[in-house]
């Protein structure tokens, strides 16, 4: 369910965002920024997260605020697919933020090879999500997640400071869910994509 708390808060930090930017009169400028710290107040009221946190995390960019790219990896062998383990202890797809002089799917198989050790070829575009429609609990800022089937060529798991453990799991045994990452509906949707010969995109 929406948060229009969150989402009104996450509105105003984009309008005042790209009036800090785009403003030239100094006195807009002053309501600019004020703005930008009511929606930080805003979040950090409702998250119970530190103000300092939220105001790092939610009014950090420049510029006209566009989303974040999260990618992730859906690597199988033997039907089953691989999921690495936080150091909170919840499991996740192989993934993380986008890195700006990557393309998605360069970044994934960066991120498969850093958190789960692994070489990977990616073969197919699973899906496209807006991640508030998916994911709890919502972020400061928007999310677009792609999630990329990929096969693995070799490597193997090297702890780090990411990850602790790699292993294959079947869909009926999956381990708790890192949810804000992947939830069971998605792993789902991976393993569809996975046993589907003429597999389409998904997209929100």
């Amino acid at each position: 369910m929406k948060d229009q708390i969150v989402a009104w808060a996450k509105e105003l930090q984009s309008l005042a965002q790209a009036g800090l930017f785009y403003g030239k009169d100094v006195f807009d400028k002053e309501r600019y920024q004020r703005i930008r710290e009511i929606a930080a107040e805003m979040m950090a009221a409702r998250t119970e997260l530190p103000l300092e946190k939220v105001t790092g995390l939610f009014c950090g960019d420049v510029g006209y605020q566009t989303p974040k790219i999260d990618t992730r990896a859906a690597i199988f062998r033997e039907g089953r697919i691989l999921l690495v383990c936080e150091n909170d202890g919840r499991w996740s797809m192989p993934g993380g933020w986008c890195e700006y002089d990557m393309s998605p799917a360069e970044n994934t198989v960066k991120e498969a090879k850093e958190e789960a050790g692994l070489d990977v070829v990616v073969e197919k575009l699973i899906a496209v999500q807006d991640r508030d429609k998916h994911n709890q609990p919502p972020y400061a800022y928007g999310v677009v997640k792609i999630f990329y089937l990929c096969r693995g060529t070799g490597g193997s798991f090297v702890p780090n400071i990411e990850t602790s453990a790699s292993r294959y799991f079947s869909l009926e045994d999956l381990p708790p869910l890192a949810e804000e990452k992947c939830t069971r509906e998605q792993i789902e949707m991976c393993f569809a994509a996975y046993e589907s010969e003429g597999w389409t995109a998904r997209f929100d």
